[in-house]
């Protein structure tokens, strides 16, 4: 019975031992639920020893939770991973994040890359021009065409205000087509629709005509029977959705883990599979559903000043509705 007993103990002993010693990680990311809880699987299934949570929201939501966490000295975020580029220069420019280059970075795509390794891309996400099939007959082909009197009056792009993509989307069309294009479309009837899944959601009820959509919320709709179709102009809109790890963290090993899990392979599939584009070339796109092959996205990229983006972004964003609630 003694011997029974002392056994029992050790083997409590054993456990807590082990769970004392497992390592955590804490992701904040913008990411949708099904990507980011795929990840964790296969990630934790790598790498058991490793205790991963995350914590899913917008960008912006997710920005004012770790600005309050800086400002109470207690920063739970490990790694952060959203779409809001001008985000990570930053806090790169602050000085908070870690340095840190992924096993397979030499096989990174991206018409973005940080050459200080602070931040990382993890996933190129696209917008087009998303349409209801039923409404438009003719697909817009090219940027210009939405200035056709066909798309008058039914035409959105989502709130940059609230939508990070929509933010640097409208950055880019002001960048290389200049704000006369957004006054063009205005003058075309184009309005301003909410966050990035709503105005997707308005083109397939039929509220819409079309839209800038953004790829995986479009595709993902059209597999589930929406009467959806999305182009990609030539001068593509191309977002990469970087992932950093912040300086100090005392989970640095388990979230280098993460960047390099993200960049594996294996990794990068689990991105693909979720109708969005991978940032290497060796791994498939999804077939059948319009999407462009990684490197070619990136030949196309609407070319973008982030640093000078991140100066001017709520200028950008207000003058962006200003023009679009105009009488």
């Amino acid at each position: 019975m003694k011997k029974t007993v002392l056994v029992l103990l050790a083997a409590i002993s054993a456990f807590q031992l082990a769970a004392q010693q497992k390592e955590k990680l804490m992701v904040y990311t913008s990411m949708k639920e099904v990507l980011i809880g795929d990840l964790r699987d296969a990630f934790t299934k790598k790498y058991p020893g490793v205790q991963f949570d995350y914590y899913s929201a917008g960008a912006g939501k997710i920005m004012a939770k770790i600005a309050a966490e800086r400002q109470s000295g207690q920063l739970v975020c490990d790694v952060l991973w959203t779409s809001e580029v001008p985000d990570f220069y930053a806090l790169k420019k602050e000085g908070v994040l870690q340095k840190y280059k992924p096993a397979d970075a030499a096989l990174i795509v991206s018409p973005v890359m940080d050459p200080d390794w602070e931040f990382t891309p993890a996933r190129l996400g696209t917008l087009g021009i998303t349409y209801n099939t039923e409404r438009v007959k003719n697909p817009p082909k090219s940027w210009q065409d939405l200035l056709d009197p066909r798309f008058k009056d039914g035409f959105a792009i989502a709130n940059p205000a609230l939508s990070g993509t929509s933010m640097v989307s409208v950055g880019m069309i002001v960048n290389n087509l200049g704000w006369g294009y957004i006054e063009k479309l205005k003058a075309n009837g184009a309005k301003m629709g909410q966050g990035s899944g709503q105005v997707v959601d308005d083109t397939a009820a039929g509220d819409l005509l079309a839209c800038i959509g953004v790829d995986y919320i479009t595709i993902d709709k059209v597999m589930k029977g929406a009467n959806l179709g999305i182009v990609f102009p030539k001068e593509m809109l191309v977002i990469p959705s970087p992932a950093a790890i912040f300086k100090g963290t005392k989970n640095l090993s388990a979230a280098q883990k993460f960047l390099d899990f993200i960049v594996s392979k294996d990794g990068q599939m689990i991105v693909s599979g979720s109708y969005t584009l991978p940032i290497r070339a060796d791994v498939p796109i999804a077939k059948g559903v319009g999407l462009v092959e990684p490197s070619d996205a990136v030949k196309r990229a609407m070319p973008i000043d982030y640093l000078k983006l991140m100066g001017e972004k709520q200028a950008t964003i207000d003058k962006f509705t200003d023009i679009l609630r105009s009488k």
